[in-house]
């Protein structure tokens, strides 16, 4: 699990099937003193996460594929929760 910022949605034409309806957000990781770190990763967002909101994001690939019913699907991270700004 990481602690990460909403930077974007990703879009595209052309996805994989388990991605079709799903809305795909860009994270950026953040670490304990809230800064950038590392690389940013796409997330399942299934909870409408607004720009620049701090999230929760599972790294349970099983648990993402599991959540668009496609055991083959290349999706890997999701969001399982929205922080507020008090947190």
């Amino acid at each position: 699990m990481i602690l990460a910022r909403v930077d974007g949605v990703m879009v595209s034409t052309v996805c994989h099937p388990s991605l079709r309806g799903c809305r795909t957000v860009i994270c950026q990781p953040l670490n304990e003193h809230g800064a950038a770190e590392g690389t940013p990763v796409l997330a399942l967002d299934a909870h409408g996460a607004g720009q620049h909101q701090r999230v929760l994001v599972s790294t349970d690939g099983a648990a993402a594929r599991a959540q668009v019913g496609d055991p083959k699907s290349p999706l890997r991270n999701t969001i399982i929760a929205i922080l507020d700004a008090s947190s």
